[in-house]
């Protein structure tokens, strides 16, 4: 919005020169949301608090551990949502239709995971929403903004398929673009989810796909660079990294709230909002593939729920102690934090995987 009003008079004011610049937006929008996690923070964590009354159900059947955690409120990912579009909307280009999508997918599934959140406190269990009403809705709203992306892309690029560690190589997908964006948005959304059991587990590997995508999303935006590294041209998408930057933000303000021992819990409201938005902006940048990369530790946790049920139901046997994975080590008797900073580590290299699909071709 700041772009959009300020930005037409910089020839006439050089200070107002800043709101020009992609990178001045994208730090602007990574202090604001962080500036904004603090401020509503504690407001919001004690509304969640009264509203709640016992906090999140917690599950009879997982680690004795997380009996302790009996009353910690949960939908902290609405602090997340409130930060993140506020700061997107504040400094983003609102005439860019990629903004929208995205935006459209965060709150979308923000919406879904909230409902889900407010039918287990309602109920007072773990169920919440049943699968497959929740996965409908996901499915609606991946596959409008599927086609949405797909409509205003370059005719050429429009339904391709970019493959990491090759120059300009791209698959085209045909009518098969709208389900194959579904199952990247929805899949990337719920294996957040599954990932989002422990203390600040989740969110630092969120954070650090988000500034990993915010590079990307420059990157691929721009001209130049691009051609330099010879990776796909997107025109447009370089906006997309003021909604990373306030995605980064809004992340790191969480964690404040959200490390061990947790104030508050993210709930579907952020996880599932937060997941949907990486496989949309990985979607409109053509880097679906390398998201599965960066965001590898989702991937594993949801390829360890896959393999533990798919052995039980065809031996009847199971594979680990419990799934997802960060539980697995929770029934050898790894500590909480140990596992978290652990896998925050193994997010860090696969991001660092991830990105060297850049220049590695």
């Amino acid at each position: 919005m700041l772009f959009n009003l300020l930005a037409p008079f910089a020839d006439d004011f050089q200070v107002l020169n800043v709101f020009r610049y992609l990178t001045s937006r994208t730090g602007a929008a990574m202090m604001t949301a962080l500036f904004l996690s603090f401020l509503l923070g504690p407001t919001v964590i004690n509304w969640l608090k009264s509203q709640q009354g016992a906090g999140q159900p917690i599950r009879t059947d997982g680690p004795e551990t997380h009996l302790t955690k009996a009353g910690t409120p949960t939908m902290g990912g609405f602090l997340i949502l409130l930060a993140l579009t506020l700061s997107t909307l504040l400094w983003a280009d609102l005439r860019n239709a990629y903004v929208w999508i995205v935006l459209l997918v965060t709150i979308g599934f923000g919406a879904v995971g909230f409902a889900d959140d407010y039918l287990k406190l309602s109920k007072r269990n773990s169920k919440g929403l049943p699968g497959k009403v929740k996965l409908i809705w996901e499915i609606l709203i991946a596959g409008l903004a599927g086609w949405f992306a797909m409509r205003i892309a370059d005719p050429a690029l429009a339904t391709g398929l970019a493959v990491p560690f090759f120059k300009n190589v791209l698959i085209p997908l045909g009518f098969l673009f709208v389900p194959f964006t579904v199952f990247v948005m929805v899949g990337a959304s719920n294996a957040v989810n599954l990932t989002d059991g422990l203390d600040g587990l989740a969110i630092v590997p969120v954070m650090i796909a988000a500034g990993c995508f915010g590079l990307i999303t420059y990157l691929v935006g721009h001209a130049v660079f691009s051609n330099y590294l010879q990776i796909i041209f997107v025109p447009g998408t370089g906006e997309l990294a003021v909604f990373c930057g306030a995605l980064v933000g809004a992340s790191l303000g969480f964690l404040w709230y959200n490390a061990p021992p947790a104030m508050v819990f993210m709930g579907d409201t952020g996880s599932l909002a937060v997941g949907g938005a990486l496989g949309a902006i990985s979607i409109v940048t053509k880097h679906e593939l390398v998201l599965a990369i960066i965001g590898g530790l989702f991937v594993l946790e949801t390829v360890s729920v896959i393999v533990q049920v798919v052995s039980f139901k065809l031996t009847g046997k199971r594979v680990f102690a419990m799934a997802p994975l960060h539980h697995h080590f929770e029934k050898k008797g790894w500590s909480e934090p140990t596992i978290v900073i652990r896998f925050w580590i193994i997010a860090a290299i696969l991001a660092v995987i991830g990105l060297a699909t850049l220049k590695l071709r």
